[in-house]
């Protein structure tokens, strides 16, 4: 089955080079002129991956990309024009799992769309737990419902967020290195992509300060999960 991607932007000729851009490469893809209407459409059927504007009429992509994040937790991209600081950080800590500024490679665009899938569809056998629960702590992760539970608490995950959680879990044993991290459950190693690493790292810390449980950095090297009574010793 072909997997279903979601493209808004006002602007036709973006729409036109990256939806035919995709669709050449087996992707179905849906584009949208306004941030409603793709809302919309994904109430009524969601899709596997979203690709999302910012500057939209009606309904701009980060009220999208948060509406999105309330009912599921499909990969979204921004793809934008802005290009600073604050709305980097903005797009990342509302959920979406890259950022894009215009002008942009296409062909970036796409390896970072197969890095998805291709993430998403990983062997259990190259890095995931044999175990159908991992657990430190009071938070416990089932790697068969993809789930976070603080006590009986669900906490919902984004990809990316559920990806890192499971490797650290996986290796709580040591600490684990920003390269290692982007590599695994990236797929890409390269430099630039390193803030994705720690922002993403940025919003589990957020979202486990109900729990006992701590992601600390080792720094100049990586991140380690532990217990705070762990830590406090």
């Amino acid at each position: 089955m072909k997997r279903n991607i979601y493209f808004a932007d006002d602007e036709k000729n973006i729409r036109d080079l990256i939806s035919s851009f995709l669709e050449s490469e087996g992707y179905e893809v849906t584009c949208f002129a306004d941030g409603l209407s793709c809302w919309q459409t994904f109430q009524k059927k969601p899709c596997d991956l979203a690709i999302l504007d910012i500057t939209m009429p009606q309904m701009d992509g980060y009220e999208v990309c948060r509406k999105i994040r309330e009912i599921s937790t499909i990969p979204i991209i921004f793809l934008s024009a802005r290009n600073s600081e604050l709305d980097y950080a903005t797009g990342i800590n509302i959920g979406s799992d890259d950022y894009f500024t215009k002008p942009f490679s296409a062909m970036s665009l796409l390896m970072r769309v197969k890095a998805i899938f291709r993430r998403i569809d990983m062997d259990t056998n190259s890095f995931r737990s044999s175990r159908n629960k991992l657990s430190i702590g009071n938070i416990t992760l089932s790697t068969d419902t993809k789930e976070l539970f603080i006590d009986n608490h669900h906490v919902r995950l984004t990809p990316n967020e559920y990806d890192l959680m499971e490797y650290l879990l996986i290796h709580q044993e040591r600490g684990v290195s920003r390269d290692e991290v982007l590599q695994k459950i990236w797929g890409f190693d390269c430099d630039v992509e390193t803030r994705a690493v720690d922002d993403t790292v940025r919003r589990l810390r957020k979202k486990l300060q109900p729990s006992n449980v701590s992601i600390n950095t080792i720094w100049g090297f990586g991140f380690h999960i532990q217990t705070i009574d762990n830590e406090i010793q």
